[in-house]
């Protein structure tokens, strides 16, 4: 069956960095663009990147634009999104999925099918 297992998650201090890794398995990845949400306690979950099944395209929320970069392995079978200049406001579960969407670099959460099961990413004042 499909899986996608995220890591990397954890406390760190405001200014602080972090690397995600989410591995994806029982589909094949390099035919789908994968994307990273976020939700935080008492909100929606929200878009936060998306990258292209070649890798060559991203596109990223406003609010992350200049700090989180993501990327992705196809040989790896791996997306990640290194997040840096962490802010308070950015703590929640972080959440890759994969895009069933044919237009791509999809921005809604219907637009993908497969998730994984988050990984918590808290940043300390």
């Amino acid at each position: 069956q499909v899986q996608l297992v995220e890591s990397g998650g954890g406390l760190v201090q405001t200014g602080g960095s972090l690397r995600l890794s989410c591995v994806v398995s029982g589909l094949t990845f390099s035919t789908r663009d994968m994307g990273w949400f976020r939700q935080a306690p008492g909100k929606e979950r929200e878009f936060v990147a998306v990258i292209t099944r070649s890798g060559g395209r991203r596109a990223y929320a406003d609010s992350d634009k200049g700090r989180f970069t993501i990327s992705r392995d196809n040989a790896k079978n791996t997306v990640y999104l290194q997040m840096n200049s962490l802010k308070p406001e950015d703590t929640a579960v972080y959440y890759c999925a994969s895009e069933v969407s044919p237009y791509g670099l999809g921005r809604t959460q219907n637009e993908y099918d497969y998730w994984g099961q988050g990984t918590q990413v808290t940043v300390s004042s």
